[in-house]
């Protein structure tokens, strides 16, 4: 892969910086549009589950979510133009005419039920409302200009974006495509809004049932079936739009553009949580080959006027979280192909994260972070100075729990705000911003649509911004690649479950009582923790439940798990094994090499010369009893059995083996790392079959134990020297588990 030079070399400081990486963004993709500019197709080979046609519609209507924007300071500008000119923008103009042309060969095709055509109706409609003096001439003092011709060209647009108001919509963010399609018919068509005013109102109605709280909607109905609330919910599809809206509507619906605008200032409190201090986002959910679009709600807030609350109710506050993570992205050499057009992947080539709806042209859909572009260069956006994320600098950022125990109580109260520490109810989640590691804790979303990987995508227990999660290609457990989440098998480990569809998630405060670094009288610590069950099978009634308990002061670096599994006797009456995983990292050394082994003090073992080893912690693994552990370029990642001290209600003669273990899952399964590691506490529970009679008349049919752990990381980004790292692992948490079965 190479870098893209305007783009992989861009500073992203200032207007011209976006404009420029717009721009060779743009001219990538100019040897792969059809003559007319109806159709773009790059040069990769790959196919989607929709069809070919719509597939190279795809590749023209994304761009336009900039496009549109230069089109419109193209035609109102007196300056300097000659970046925009390069460009060619007009071939998006003359590809809308013949697109929608019945009688042309390019025609994009009519509109089907639950069509692909449908959900690049938004880009277009999105071009028609920003600039339709270029989309939608009537007469021009141009010689060759016919006004019979143009209103040809306009009634063709007219007749196919209405359409998609014949054909069935999915409930779900598509809703919005129809809605800004026929947002754009009334504004810039000139349909009457009569006409069309009943067909949105029964999609808002839809879309208003999406809404949960704080300013948060799920990607349909939040129900039994699917509990989706992850970028579509924001920067992807629902804030996005309602943004869009805000901007062109605020005349026809005032009301409900008012609305918006609280909502999107509710949504901005904790979705700035989700962005590290370097820019780079938390990967979660699907889509994500979309890329920087993680960044466009900036773009649309910054647009659209929203006022943001505290710490975001600045300019340069915004303008830092959209400009960093696109300096993060700069970085990212392997997005492209080697003729400048984006990659289907993450940080680099990867088929097996994609979805089945991802073209060659998809991932432009990144384009939408681009719209601030339609801020003049005088705006304050631009001329204001850009600030640091909020969390960079000062005391809350440096530890995770700097806070005493009366005041933590107090806030805890209504699990909004914990400094580095914060619950978003909406999404199930706890975000976790430390020094050490930007992460989240998540144990409540899961969708039943066959989404590729979606398991992995929604339902695993942690999703970190530097140790990105990892997707299967297979049914082993080296290709499932299960990191940060508990995989099972009952048939000797020939096949294996991951944690999935979550039962009983909720958010809960606990009250822990742990020892003071420094001295042995116990210390009172409040703090919310997440809570959830699973069933593996649906066959015999075995159940998992967790608890989630993020970073604590005490111990930097360590977040901890519990895990309670209770079943009926009769059901188990052999074995079963459970791999629960930390985070997956980088195997790779600092040099581009295999890791070397540490020994037994965590110093790195040399065959040739034993006398040699780093007095500290540079880079290697380790696995050993219960514990495993790897330090390579990426930071450290490792996992930690607590001392077997399960509470065993009714045994029935279980024997509990756990051990550390390395897993090397194949390459490619990671976002981030080609080749990554992942630490692994591995179990095996074996069962008597013959039940004690006495037992089970004094203790009932129902047995549990409990196994604890504790999950280790530290990223690179945090630049803490490895002495430092050194102690953090060796300082491991010890809680008592007994605050936590009276809890379940």
């Amino acid at each position: 892969m190479s870098p893209l030079l305007g783009f992989s070399d861009n500073p992203f400081r200032s207007r011209d910086d976006v404009l420029q990486a717009a721009t060779a963004l743009l001219t990538a993709l100019t040897p792969y549009k059809s003559a007319c500019g109806a159709r773009i197709k790059v040069a990769t080979a790959t196919g989607t589950g929709f069809d070919e046609i719509a597939a190279q519609l795809e590749g023209y209507a994304r761009p336009l979510w900039v496009v549109a924007d230069l089109l419109a300071i193209q035609s109102t500008t007196t300056g300097d133009t000659s970046k925009i000119d390069r460009l060619d923008l007009d071939s998006w103009v003359r590809g809308l005419g013949v697109g929608v042309d019945p009688r042309s060969n390019t025609f994009w095709g009519h509109v089907g039920n639950h069509d692909q055509r449908m959900v690049e109706m938004e880009p277009i409609a999105y071009a028609l409302l920003t600039a339709p003096s270029v989309f939608l001439p009537i007469s021009s003092d141009a010689p060759d200009s016919d006004p019979q011709v143009n209103q040809q060209r306009r009634d063709m647009i007219v007749a196919w974006l209405r359409s998609i108001n014949d054909r069935n919509v999915p409930p779900s963010n598509w809703r919005w495509f129809r809605i800004l399609a026929n947002l754009a018919l009334v504004i810039s068509c000139g349909v009457p809004y009569s006409e069309i005013k009943p067909l949105m109102d029964e999609d808002f109605k839809v879309l208003d049932s999406f809404y949960i709280m704080d300013g948060w909607s799920s990607d349909g109905l939040w129900s039994t079936y699917k509990k989706q609330a992850d970028y579509y919910s924001g920067s992807f599809a629902i804030q996005y739009s309602q943004l869009l809206y805000v901007r062109f509507a605020h005349d026809l619906d005032p009301e409900r553009v008012g609305r918006y605008r609280s909502e999107a200032g509710k949504f901005a409190e904790t979705f700035w949580r989700y962005f590290d201090i370097n820019g780079a986002a938390i990967p979660f959910g699907r889509s994500l080959t979309y890329r920087f679009a993680f960044a466009a709600f900036w773009s649309a807030v910054a647009v659209a006027d929203i006022a943001l609350p505290p710490p975001l109710n600045h300019p340069g506050i915004v303008k830092g979280l959209l400009l960093r993570h696109l300096r993060w992205w700069a970085k990212q050499n392997g997005i492209f192909n080697t003729d400048g057009t984006l990659t289907i992947g993450y940080t680099y080539p990867n088929m097996y994260m994609s979805e089945d709806y991802n073209s060659p042209q998809s991932p432009y859909w990144c384009l939408k972070t681009f719209s601030v572009l339609a801020l003049d260069k005088d705006h304050q956006f631009w001329s204001c100075k850009e600030l640091p994320h909020p969390l960079s600098d000062g005391e809350s950022f440096l530890s995770p729990a700097r806070r005493s125990p009366s005041t933590l109580a107090t806030i805890n109260q209504q699990f909004i705000n914990l400094g580095p520490i914060v619950v978003v109810h909406p999404a199930v989640q706890i975000i976790c911003s430390s020094r050490e590691h930007h992460f989240l804790l998540s144990a409540g979303q899961f969708t039943r649509k066959p989404h590729r990987a979606r398991e992995a995508k929604y339902g695993k227990l942690a999703y970190s911004s530097a140790f990105a999660f990892s997707v299967p290609t297979a049914t082993l457990l080296t290709q499932m690649a299960p990191d940060s989440t508990l995989s099972i098998s009952n048939d000797d480990g020939e096949s294996w479950k991951a944690r999935w569809e979550p039962i009983a998630s909720r958010i809960q405060r606990l009250k822990l009582s742990l020892k003071a670094s420094e001295k042995n009288e116990l210390e009172t610590m409040v703090t919310p923790a997440l809570i959830s069950g699973w069933r593996p099978w649906r066959a015999f009634d075995l159940q998992i439940e967790t608890i989630l308990i993020p970073p604590l002061e005490r111990w930097p670096g360590w977040h901890v798990r519990i895990h309670k599994l209770t079943w009926q006797n009769q059901q188990l009456d052999t074995s079963f094994r459970i791999v629960d995983a930390g985070f997956a990292i980088s195997g790779e050394g600092f040099k581009g090499g295999p890791l070397p082994q540490f020994n037994s003090e965590l110093k790195v073992r040399y065959d040739s010369k034993p006398e040699r080893v780093h007095d500290i912690i540079k880079e290697g693994i380790w696995e050993a009893g219960s514990t495993c552990l790897i330090v390579s370029e990426a930071g450290a990642s490792g996992i930690f059995g607590f001392p077997n001290k399960c509470q065993e209600k009714c045994p029935i003669q279980v024997t509990h083996i756990s051990r550390g273990y390395l897993l090397r899952p194949e390459a490619n399964t990671n976002l981030i790392a080609q080749r990554s590691l992942i630490p692994t506490l591995y179990h095996q529970f074996n069962f008597d079959s013959s039940l004690d009679v006495v037992n089970q008349e004094s203790c009932g049919n129902t047995s549990e134990v409990w196994f604890v752990a504790g999950v280790f990381a530290v990223a690179a980004s945090a630049r803490l020297d490895p002495a430092v790292i050194t102690k953090f692992w060796q300082d491991k948490p010890c809680l008592s588990i007994q605050e936590y079965m009276d809890i379940l």
